[in-house]
């Protein structure tokens, strides 16, 4: 990789910019959370939603809003997610 590539990569977004992106930008979709677990203080859960067909499973950690509500993430239960039309597999809770 040469510099001038070095200087044409495009920033990675923060998992709080990417989120804040979705919200705005995402369209919403329903989901199925599966299960959930505490690791290093956060509480992780994992989804499903499926999109034309396709299921997408993802996983993530619930910000302090959230973990307020822990029962609304339990699994069995149904939540909105919101995903990027133009890369269905990044989504984010809502």
């Amino acid at each position: 990789m040469g510099f001038i590539d070095l200087l044409r990569r495009k920033k990675q977004p923060t998992d709080a910019e990417r989120r804040a992106h979705l919200r705005r930008h995402g369209r919403i979709t329903e989901g199925v959370i599966l299960d959930s677990e505490m690791r290093a203080g956060a509480e992780i859960v994992y989804y499903l939603y499926t999109l034309n067909g396709v299921d997408f499973e993802s996983s993530e950690r619930l910000d302090a809003a959230q973990s307020s509500d822990l029962l609304k993430y339990a699994p069995g239960q149904k939540v909105n997610v919101r995903f990027n039309p133009k890369n269905q597999g990044d989504s984010t809770l809502e």
